[in-house]
């Protein structure tokens, strides 16, 4: 196993998990950044009216892209499993 094979396979490990987070964080960012500006504009100092919609956001986003996500997690786990013989040999 080279120094480059290995860098390759870590490269694409964090690709993977860079695009899974950014589907689930960004839509929260939002949210949070629409609901910090409604609590600015009303002056209403409530913490859990920042956490609540972001969850029901973040489990939206679980309900309509999940299916996707554990896809393309399959599928660079499945791209790995099958290397092995190459990467070793």
């Amino acid at each position: 196993m080279t120094p480059e094979s290995v860098i390759t396979i870590g490269q694409g490990a964090i690709e993977v998990v860079l695009i899974l987070i950014s589907i689930l964080l960004l839509p929260a960012l939002a949210v949070g950044l629409l609901v910090s500006m409604f609590q600015a504009a009303t002056q209403i100092n409530e913490q859990t009216l920042s956490f609540i919609p972001k969850l029901f956001i973040v489990f939206a986003v679980l309900l309509f892209t999940g299916n996707w996500m554990l896809g393309l997690l399959t599928n660079y786990v499945n791209v790995l499993f099958e290397s092995i013989p190459s990467i070793i040999g």
